[in-house]
This record gives C-alpha cells, sequence and structure tokens, in this order.
C-alpha cells in the first residue's frame, strides 16, 4: 500500500475500503480528499496493513522547538492547551478577546513539535503573529499574503492565500491553526482545511457561533469545542473590569414623520411582491425584486432612508457630545455600521477615522497614536471589529451596527485588554420606537451583556 498526495487529495494504489476514499472516475485511481490522511493512517495501523508514506511532507521525528521567551502561561491558557492535546490534538479554543489566544496557539506549537501553517483574516493579523512567533521561536517565520509569499517550517498566512496555494503547502504541515476559525465556513476558505494533510488541527475564536449556523462543519475539519471561557468569567483578574450601558434616544418630529413614510413604503413593497426579510436570503431576494421596477427601487431607496434615519439621527450626535466630555480623558473608540457616518463624525470632532478605504500604513500610525496618547478617540465603522490589539482603549460607543451578537461581543472585545487599572465600559446608543431596537435586543444576547 503507498500512499500519495495530489493536488489536495490522497491517492491510494489499492482498492481497499479506507475512509474517504473513493474511485475517480477520471483517472480510475482511489484518492480521498486530503483531511482523510489522518482516518486512512490510523485504519491502516489498527489493522496492521503495511503502508508506504509518500504522502506526508514532513519529518514525524519533531523538531524539537523551544520557546526562546520564559513566560508563565493563565491557568485558561495552561487548561485550553491540555484540553487540545488530551482531544487527541485536534479541537477549536474559545477565549474572549485579550485572554491571550495566540498564546494557546504558541504553546501547541511547542508541545506538538511539527511544522505549523496559521491561517489568520487580515494582513495586519498575518504581521502581529509573524512578529509575535518570531520572537518566541527565535527563527524566521514564514509569510504567504500581501505580496510576500516564503514558507518556513513555521508560517503565517491568509485564509485568501490559504485556499489559492494549498496544493503547495497541503502535505507540507504537522499542524494547521485557524485564528478567528469562524471564518473558515466559507465555501472558499473551507478548502484550506479539506485539501490539507495536518493531522493535527486547532481553532482559535472568541465567538464560534455564525449566523447562518455554518460552524458545524468545524467538527470534522477542525475538531470538536474543547475548550470554552466567557467574558465574564475572565473579567477582572485577565480582562478589565467592565459595565455596558443602552443608551435611548429619540427621533425628530421631522425625523420620525420621515421614518414612518419610509418604512410604510418599503413595508408594502414587500408584502405585495411576497417577499420577507428574514431568512438566509430574504435580503438578496429583496434586492432582487426591487430591482426589477421603478417601483421597487424607490422601495429599496426608501429602506435605506430609514435606515440611515435610525442610524445617524439627530439625538444619536447629541448623546455622542455628552459621552465624549464625560470621558475626556480616556481612550475611546466609536463604532458604526457605515462608513459615511464615520466620516461625519470625524469632520465635526477632528478625529481620525478608519475604514476598509484607510491605507495600511495610514492604520498603522493612528493606532501607534492611540495607543500612545496622541490621538484620544478614533471613529471606525466595521475594520475594528477583530483582530487589532488596542489595549489602552477604555470606552467603547456603539453608534450602530448590525444585529450580530458575534460583532457585538468584538466591539466589546476591543476595549478590555488589561490596561493599567483602568474600568472599560461600552455604550451602545439606540433609537427609541424604530427597528433598531429590535436590533439591539438581537446582538445583546450574549451572556457578556446580562
Amino acid at each position: 500500500m503507498i500512499l500519495s498526495y495530489d493536488r489536495g487529495t490522497i491517492v491510494v494504489d489499492a482498492g481497499l475500503d479506507l475512509p474517504g476514499v473513493l474511485v475517480d472516475r477520471r483517472t480510475g485511481e482511489h484518492r480521498a480528499p486530503g483531511h482523510y490522511y489522518r482516518a486512512i493512517v490510523e485504519h491502516l495501523l489498527a489493522n496492521r496493513i503495511p503502508y508506504t508514506d509518500n504522502a506526508r511532507g514532513w519529518d514525524n521525528a519533531g523538531t524539537g522547538w523551544q520557546l526562546k521567551v520564559e513566560r508563565v502561561p493563565f491557568p485558561h491558557q495552561s487548561e485550553a492547551v491540555e484540553a487540545w492535546w488530551a482531544a487527541r490534538k485536534r479541537g477549536c479554543v474559545i477565549l474572549p478577546t485579550g485572554t491571550g489566544k495566540s498564546y494557546v496557539a504558541i504553546l501547541a506549537i511547542a508541545k506538538a513539535s511539527r511544522p505549523t501553517l496559521i491561517v489568520v483574516p487580515t494582513l495586519d493579523l498575518m504581521r502581529q503573529w509573524h512578529d509575535q512567533l518570531g520572537e518566541y521561536f527565535g527563527m524566521e517565520i514564514g509569510l504567504v499574503g500581501g505580496n510576500e509569499y516564503n514558507f518556513q517550517p513555521i508560517t503565517v498566512t491568509t485564509y485568501d492565500s490559504a485556499y489559492r496555494h494549498v496544493d503547495r503547502w497541503g502535505n507540507k504541515y504537522g499542524l494547521l491553526i485557524f485564528d478567528e476559525v469562524h471564518h473558515l465556513p466559507g465555501p472558499t476558505y473551507l478548502e484550506a482545511a479539506i485539501a490539507s494533510i495536518a493531522p493535527f488541527r486547532l481553532g482559535l475564536t472568541a465567538t464560534l457561533e455564525r449566523q447562518d449556523g455554518g460552524e458545524y462543519v468545524l467538527h470534522d475539519l477542525v475538531g470538536p469545542l474543547v475548550y470554552r471561557r466567557e467574558i465574564q468569567e475572565l473579567s477582572g483578574d485577565y480582562l478589565a473590569e467592565y459595565e455596558t450601558r443602552r443608551v435611548y434616544v429619540d427621533l425628530t418630529d421631522a425625523e420620525r414623520e420621515r421614518y414612518t413614510v419610509c418604512r410604510e413604503h418599503y413595508r408594502r413593497f414587500l408584502f405585495e411582491s411576497g417577499v420577507s426579510l428574514s431568512g438566509s436570503n430574504g435580503w438578496g431576494r429583496f434586492v432582487m425584486e426591487a430591482s426589477k421596477t421603478p417601483q421597487g427601487r424607490e422601495a429599496l431607496k426608501a429602506w435605506r432612508e430609514q435606515k440611515h434615519i435610525e442610524r445617524a439621527g439627530e439625538g444619536k450626535f447629541r448623546e455622542l457630545d455628552r459621552i465624549l466630555a464625560r470621558h475626556a480623558s480616556e481612550r475611546t473608540l466609536i463604532f458604526t455600521a457605515d462608513n459615511a457616518t464615520v466620516y461625519k463624525i470625524a469632520r465635526k470632532h477632528l478625529v481620525p477615522p478608519i475604514t476598509h478605504q484607510t491605507k495600511t500604513k495610514e492604520r498603522k500610525q493612528i493606532l501607534e497614536r492611540f495607543h500612545s496618547g496622541e490621538y484620544t478617540i478614533v471613529v471606525t465603522s466595521q475594520v475594528l471589529n477583530e483582530g487589532v490589539d488596542v489595549p489602552a482603549a477604555a470606552v467603547g460607543i456603539v453608534l450602530s451596527g448590525t444585529g450580530s451578537t458575534r460583532e457585538n461581543v468584538q466591539r466589546l472585545g476591543r476595549i478590555l485588554r488589561k490596561h493599567g487599572d483602568k474600568q472599560a465600559i461600552l455604550y451602545e446608543v439606540v433609537a427609541r420606537g424604530t427597528g433598531e431596537e429590535f436590533t439591539s435586543d438581537r446582538r445583546r444576547q450574549h451572556g457578556a451583556f446580562g
């Protein structure tokens, strides 16, 4: 029996009944997706079937990597690694932002001593991981993504680059780590997990659950949930003490009148078209039906206008002024749902904005100045929801957002890192009597907002 690796698949030269193996009708070969490698090898060993492994592209003797920086892990970090190890080096770990998920990964890499690929969602995170891994292991760390293409025994890449180049690395790493693993269930990103033969796998996130329920695929492709701790369990000792406040504001009479007209307009179109905004494709159906007629396009315009009123009404800006005055000496992050509101706030308060349009160099400079205290306020839309380390931030103001619980938890996480003796506070400003009240209730369905 000979095992070989071919473009994301395991090819076997015999027709035995092996896990995941089917006949490839194009070539007549017996093959399985790469992630079945471990199951196939375990089956062969259990049944004492001799085999030659030409699929594995790394040395199982281990490298004996030792950490160059001594650091005593927090109890939850040690427990997470031990739980992962006990689950046969497969599984997902859920820890709040700011509690050291990356150090859990570093401990896992050292303990497993296998060539490791770390997959992250953004280029900023890729470089953060690169610098931290280099510090702890004292060796050259590979980078693949953002015009970098350098594979090393420990390499960091992005989800985009991982699936594009999986045929080149899929059999080169024994340990596969997915940071912010909730991103993995996307239809293209999954290919990285499917085509890799890495027998050891670790998923890290603060918020595993997805709105589409796609996290169920992680059990087979990464492993089961092996360890979980929540914000409220770790606040005080390992996270800053915090509180959350929901503040209601009223629309002006003119805003209320216009809001009602717009809402009735698009809801009437939905009723007449037989379209519901609930469900996985409700919004897509609305847009598709609206694009067919002038009446539909007017209905879509009305929807956007009522959203703008509830997200950026005059009352919200007055409340924002009051909160900023109350916390004038503290580092503050302002979150909105759209770029237009970001730029409006930036102009009014003369504070730096960060959106997806902000260049990487400028964003880095803004965050460095924010951390040093040169800037005390930063306003952003959604790009700081995850993967950015801003430990100095003590105040968060959610002026608008989606109904996603994960987004809300991530925004809270931005202000929870320990930094001196800070007391963190997250404000959520909600327009009373609008659909935003329902949105707010949805995104607060997490114990951290109890």
